[in-house]
């Protein structure tokens, strides 16, 4: 307990006790009414074994981890193990690779597959490709529709670059075809993608937010997918941005009765910045979620 507290206070020294948070308009929520709000520790960028991981995720007060699914028997169990030992939920991250379409397509039914095998609180995709075309793609969407309907667990796909959803204008068109299509919100992304704050897209992203089931907490700007410190001055606009869409989505769960899950998550480099010449990172990513853990607790689950 000792070293948790030690933890928690050099973390509130590293980004300057939440300051960023004077940035932001006070949340609004619908009624009196609370969210009903799970949050994720990612292990991107963590180094340690997973048992170490689950460790660390449970003293800084996570709910849960999200993680790549396992590709082998041995490393599932020891997943599994981790997650039971300090009493987690469990995401999982499923996605395809390869040299061609169906070579793609096949890896991403089969880690589909592995990843309901753990009977998740929910996967999210990394699904396709942006140069594959609508009809190629949409053969990814329909495995999971097929595989999320027979089996109750929520799967989620990603506003992530390089991937289907990769903008906001190909998002709609998705969205538009499939009703029964459910996103993991990464809107740092799109930032990069359009170079902006997708502020002459409300509409397209008001459309976009009514299907998030799932948000990656990271804060991006028009340049970056990942600003370096939400402390810093010089980004409060995208601080203010990324809030204002997180708000959004919270208040439309608090009106649905549905639970939200979220997972902080700044990466290391190459998605934080480093020094140059040394190329060591400008802040400890870890921090950095941690901190962000903190601050959606404070503002979206505070008492009245």
């Amino acid at each position: 307990m000792n070293q948790r507290r030690t933890f928690l206070k050099n973390t509130a020294l590293t980004l300057g006790g939440m300051s960023f948070m004077q940035y932001l308009e006070p949340f609004q929520p619908l009624g009196k009414k609370h969210i009903s709000l799970q949050i994720f520790a990612t292990n991107w960028g963590f180094r340690g074994n997973m048992i170490e991981f689950c460790r660390n995720a449970k003293e800084a007060g996570y709910d849960g981890i999200e993680v790549w699914i396992p590709q082998s028997e041995e490393k599932t169990r020891e997943l599994l193990n981790a997650v039971q030992t300090y009493e987690l939920k469990l995401g999982v991250l499923a996605g395809n690779w390869g040299s061609s379409v169906e070579q793609n397509l096949s890896v991403f039914k089969r880690s589909i597959d592995l990843a309901l095998k753990v009977q998740p609180e929910f996967i999210n995709c990394h699904s396709g490709k942006d140069f594959f075309n609508s009809f190629e793609n949409d053969n990814f969407l329909q495995y999971t529709f097929e595989k999320s309907d027979l089996t109750g667990i929520p799967i989620y796909h990603e506003t992530h670059r390089g991937r289907i959803l990769y903008s906001a204008t190909v998002a709609e068109k998705f969205i538009d075809q499939f009703p029964q299509l459910k996103i993991t919100l990464d809107i740092s992304h799109w930032c990069c993608v359009h170079e902006s704050l997708l502020a002459d897209q409300s509409e397209r992203i008001d459309k976009v937010l009514k299907r998030v089931g799932h948000i990656h907490s990271r804060i991006g700007f028009p340049e970056a997918p990942q600003i370096p410190d939400p402390d810093d001055a010089q980004f409060k606009a995208a601080v203010k941005a990324h809030f204002g869409w997180w708000d959004s989505v919270v208040n439309m769960k608090i009106e649905k009765g549905e639970t939200l899950t979220m997972t902080t998550e700044f990466g290391p480099p190459p998605y934080m910045w480093t020094h140059l010449g040394s190329g060591d990172p400008l802040a400890s990513n870890w921090d950095i979620n941690v901190v962000m853990r903190q601050t959606w607790i404070d503002r979206y689950l505070r008492k009245s």
